[in-house]
């Protein structure tokens, strides 16, 4: 008989059949009535599922009765309509065969509650509790949506390069990939001689697939990447990380109203996917973590993002009554407590911002006529502040060579993305989603490294 999800088994209308399940056990608790309940769980939904095992089980007292959190077992019963509360139905076990079990005097997890730092130290059983279960459910739903969307839209998947010679951004915080001897590297004139490296050249992992998406976009139309990126920023925060995930549709023929419109029907989407898809562990978020975490998602759904520019938000923000710790001036970047303002306490709903200073923006966005700010976005969501930042990308051969070289790049590296101006350009466009920080703005979770299986930070390389 093949097994059961309980996913599957809550679900059904089916009752008083055979059926064979697998899982973990939650709690054990024994009856003076010559049986026991017992909560398993799979994985594959929030809620698990008790089963009744009766003393007349041949191991009820050598296995059954030494069952705690934990261990995993295998049961074969029948489904039946549960006559307590709390369920629809239960398992009457005719057979329980435990698979492994887990010491109760060693195994970390016999309290309810853990703190998340805690947690943080044994990143391999996290995802046994209750709440990294769920934020792993949602990542995983989430992740089917955005390929949902895209291709619903006729959006072409790819495979951009991990390992890249140029830096997208030009922030410079890059990881160096190299097979070279650190501590005798190969010198010349007092350098380090990467002509002896593997790919005879300096490279990095990259920060960004977004430049070479743009090949694509231009010979395919719409397309989407969906894949790790790096940074090597030395930042010990609840929203950085070193190793992180990133969304970067690139789309020909567009601009960035458009560019824009995309975003905020592809955010629309996702969110709408998970609230019905991921009910259970969304209701679990919604009580432990953020009581009001459906509601904002819901808000987001609904709402019509309100688009500003830069320059009108500065007004917006200096003729505020807000004291912010940091001041605010045309030409600087906005900080979060900025972003934060302008989305949940001015607008009230999420903010479409544009048109920022060209010398605060990457070399790539494209020059607006007053040749003083570039066709860029930030999205704005409530609490957070940016959850999505885009732009039209700049396809003038010229003006391109020239923002590189008043940004100090080294054109021979560029040849491709400047080619790529003289043979067929066309308006382009496109954004980037930090998926991780997306995942922490749905579950409501403080910490962006608990809504990664394995959090890579500073000093912190460990499963």
């Amino acid at each position: 008989m093949k097994r059961k999800k309980i996913s599957g088994l809550l679900s059904t209308s089916q009752r008083d059949i055979d059926i064979n399940v697998y899982g973990w056990v939650r709690t054990r608790r024994d009856s003076k009535g010559g049986f026991s309940f017992i909560e398993i769980y799979d994985g594959s939904c929030f809620k698990g599922i008790q089963i009744i095992a009766d003393s007349s089980l041949p191991n009820y007292e050598q296995d059954i009765q030494k069952l705690s959190a934990g261990c995993a077992v295998f049961v074969q019963g029948m489904l039946v309509e549960s006559l307590g509360s709390g369920q629809s139905v239960e398992v009457q076990a005719k057979k329980i065969d435990v698979l492994g079990f887990a010491d109760p005097e060693k195994y970390p997890l016999q309290k309810k509650r853990h703190s998340f730092e805690f947690l943080r130290q044994i990143a391999h059983l996290r995802p046994r509790t209750n709440t990294f279960g769920a934020v792993s459910r949602v990542r995983s739903a989430l992740s089917y949506a955005i390929h949902s969307f895209f291709q619903e839209n006729n959006f072409h998947y790819i495979h951009t390069p991990i390992i890249t010679g140029s830096d997208c951004e030009g922030a410079g915080e890059m990881f160096r990939v190299t097979t070279l001897n650190l501590e005798q590297p190969p010198k010349k004139n007092g350098q380090v001689d990467y002509s002896h490296d593997f790919f005879a050249k300096a490279s990095y992992l990259t920060v960004s697939g977004q430049l070479e998406a743009e090949i694509y976009a231009l010979a395919l139309g719409n397309v989407y990447t969906f894949g790790p990126t790096f940074r090597a920023e030395n930042s010990n925060t609840s929203r950085h990380l070193a190793e992180f995930w990133m969304v970067e549709p690139e789309m020909a023929f567009c601009d960035l109203k458009e560019d824009a419109e995309t975003a905020e029907n592809f955010l629309k989407y996702i969110i709408k996917h998970v609230l019905i898809n991921r009910k259970d562990d969304m209701e679990f978020f919604n009580k432990f973590i953020d009581k009001s975490i459906i509601e904002k998602l819901e808000n987001i759904i609904s709402s019509e993002f309100i688009v500003l520019s830069y320059t009108e938000a500065v007004k917006i923000l200096k003729s505020s009554k807000f004291n912010f710790s940091y001041p605010v001036q045309w030409g600087h970047n906005l900080q979060a407590e900025h972003e934060r303002y302008l989305a949940q306490t001015y607008c009230r709903a999420p903010v479409v911002l544009i048109d920022f200073p060209k010398e605060i923006k990457p070399f790539y966005m494209r020059c607006n006529d007053d040749n003083k700010t570039v066709a860029a976005m930030d999205i704005l969501f409530p609490a957070i502040g940016e959850i999505i930042g885009g732009s039209q990308r700049e396809e003038r051969y010229d003006i391109l060579k020239n923002n590189m070289i008043e940004k100090k790049l080294n054109l021979d590296e560029y040849w491709w993305y400047l080619e790529l101006r003289e043979y067929g350009t066309v308006p382009h466009a496109g954004f980037g989603l930090g998926f991780d920080r997306l995942i922490q703005f749905v579950t409501g979770m403080g910490n962006i490294r608990d809504v990664i299986a394995f959090a890579r930070t500073p000093k912190n390389a460990d499963f």
